[in-house]
């Protein structure tokens, strides 16, 4: 349920910065997502296209680029991707690690359409 809330947020990020740069629509949204952060694409887009009508990011295009996850092992220092959560070091076989990467979370930018009229 907590996508509701990032979802709320992205709209309004998405809708303060359109404002900023004059924009008449909002045409694509894009999204940064560590492997291992909790949020659930379909979820986001099914919020999105709900709270989204009537404005000018209604109909936006979410993509979503999954940043892997990168452990680096505290023993070895071996810097190692995963592909599923509790996974030792493939080099010493030590749990003790710390995420480098696969926990970010962010809009990375935004795609507008400004009035010609304006522009001109």
């Amino acid at each position: 349920m907590h996508e509701l809330s990032v979802t709320e947020s992205i709209l309004n990020l998405a809708l303060e910065n359109a404002n900023k740069a004059q924009a008449v629509k909002v045409t694509g949204i894009n999204l940064v997502i560590g492997q291992l952060s909790s949020i659930v694409d379909d979820s986001i887009q099914f919020y999105w296209d709900t709270i989204s009508e009537d404005t000018i990011c209604q109909g936006a295009k979410l993509s979503f680029n999954r940043i892997p996850a990168v452990l680096q092992c505290q023993d070895c220092k071996k810097e190692y991707s995963i592909a599923q959560e509790l996974t030792p070091c493939p080099v010493c076989g030590s749990y003790r690690s710390v995420i480098i990467h696969g926990e970010e979370f962010y809009l990375d930018s935004i795609e507008i359409e400004k009035d010609q009229e304006m522009i001109k």
